[in-house]
């Protein structure tokens, strides 16, 4: 069995050709195989009740996994955190915590989403705080979901805003935080998205080798991370 590893898809309907491809790579997945997704499926994600006709298509195909014996993760991204328990039981996928232990290879690997190791950006982490709090998402949740698009849509202006007149490493993860967390679970080997910087770091982590694998998110090339009995690598998707 193989594990199949994605971030950063952010789909949306105005990339029809993103959604396309993402459908197009679940029917490619082995049967037996794990698929996580690790945060930003979506844009952005304005609830479960979202009726826009584009989802359905996307719905249908997690749910057909189960049928493949494919087990799906998903974890929250930083666009798409309001994504509930009413997607997980249409779709069939389990939602992952925000820090998530799989075993890879015969090891203990953390998976994130990226975002919380960016304590640098600080205006992001005032801006996460707020919208993780139950009471900010309860009132967001009640509006209508012609209101709950245009706040999601002036919450992504702001995004585009803030990335463009920020350092480009203060949207990095920070070491520190990177070694404080790998401490925390026990850990050797993470991986996360986020960042849309995909590499594989290796460095030496109290005495022991240790390994950051940053997923590429689903912009202009597509890929995934493969971990099978030969351990991890990186592939490209098809365009």
């Amino acid at each position: 069995m193989a594990t199949v590893l994605v971030s950063d898809l952010h789909l949306d309907p105005a990339r029809p050709a993103a959604v396309e491809s993402f459908l197009r790579f679940l029917r490619g997945v082995d049967a037996g195989n794990q698929l996580l997704i690790l945060g930003d499926l979506f844009e952005a994600w304005i609830g479960d009740d979202d009726d826009a006709a584009w989802l359905e298509p996307i719905r249908q195909s997690l749910a057909a996994l189960d049928a493949r014996d494919i087990d799906c993760g998903l974890m929250h991204g930083n666009r798409d955190f309001l994504v509930g328990e009413q997607f997980a039981a249409t779709t069939g996928v389990r939602l992952l915590d925000e820090y998530a232990l799989v075993e890879l290879g015969g090891e203990q690997v953390l998976l994130t989403h990226g975002d919380l190791l960016c304590t640098d950006d600080t205006r992001y982490m005032t801006l996460r705080s707020q919208l993780r709090d139950p009471r900010w998402q309860t009132d967001f949740l009640s509006q209508p979901l012609t209101d709950r698009r245009r706040i999601a849509g002036e919450l992504r202006e702001l995004s585009r805003t803030e990335m463009a007149t920020k350092p480009a490493d203060i949207m990095d993860v920070n070491a520190a935080s990177v070694d404080a967390t790998m401490r925390r679970f026990g850990v050797r080997t993470l991986i996360h998205g986020h960042t849309h910087r995909p590499d594989f770091h290796r460095w030496t982590l109290d005495g022991h080798a240790a390994l950051r694998i940053v997923l590429g998110d689903w912009y202009q090339t597509a890929s995934c991370l493969i971990w099978d009995d030969d351990g991890p690598r990186s592939v490209p998707l098809p365009a």
